[in-house]
């Protein structure tokens, strides 16, 4: 890969975006980060609503393409680096699974987790994208209850989504803590990446708290 084709990732710490820089941690790829202050409102400047006009993290660049979404970024990235290992091949029986997980994060997770958080009167379940709450995480549960990952015993960037989702979701109290996700969001928690970039972020959070003095 030249450095024309070098991942640009606009990032602010301890964000959606967080999981996002682990991910590229993971896959070995050579990315800059392009860090936005969010403390300040630089994500709500016209310079970054320009290429976002959501004014969110993570976004990554490589070459002429911009990628928005959180899910879409994880699949563009895992794809672009296949000797990774943290994506099954088109042909593999494991891609579909994959994708699924994938995308139960974007249209079930977040929906409900947003739901439960602003306390919104619970949608039919007929209606409503992820059911209702229990069962969309009970679906979870019993899935990870299976192995070590949501594809058994393989790892591949759904888990570092996952992972890092369940992490910071039980710590503030949207995902109770059962031994099950606890478990989980350890293993990926646990890795060097994570705990490199977790260390990174606690520094780059600070020098953005101490711009707003």
């Amino acid at each position: 890969m030249t450095s024309k084709d070098r991942i640009t990732l606009y990032y602010s710490p301890q964000s959606r975006a967080t999981g996002t820089r682990v991910l590229l941690e993971e896959l070995g790829a050579p990315y800059d980060l392009h860090a936005l202050n969010m403390k300040v409102g630089e994500q709500r400047q016209p310079a970054y609503l320009a290429i976002n006009p959501l004014g969110k993290v993570p976004l990554i660049r490589h070459g002429d393409a911009l990628v928005t979404e959180q899910v879409a970024i994880y699949i563009y990235l895992a794809d672009l680096f296949p000797e990774a290992g943290l994506t099954p091949a088109l042909d593999d029986p494991r891609r579909g699974p994959y994708l699924r997980w994938i995308a139960y994060y974007g249209s079930s997770f977040e929906p409900a987790l947003i739901d439960k958080f602003m306390k919104h009167e619970p949608t039919p379940p007929a209606q409503s994208p992820y059911s209702d709450y229990d069962s969309m995480l009970g679906v979870l549960e019993t899935q990870l209850s299976r192995g070590p990952y949501l594809l058994g015993d393989r790892m591949t960037a759904a888990d570092i989504l996952w992972g890092v989702a369940f992490n910071w979701t039980m710590m503030f109290g949207l995902v109770p803590e059962k031994d099950v996700f606890k478990a989980y969001a350890e293993r990926i928690t646990s890795r060097p990446a994570f705990q490199r970039i977790s260390a990174a972020d606690d520094a780059m959070a600070a020098e953005h708290a101490a711009a707003c003095g």
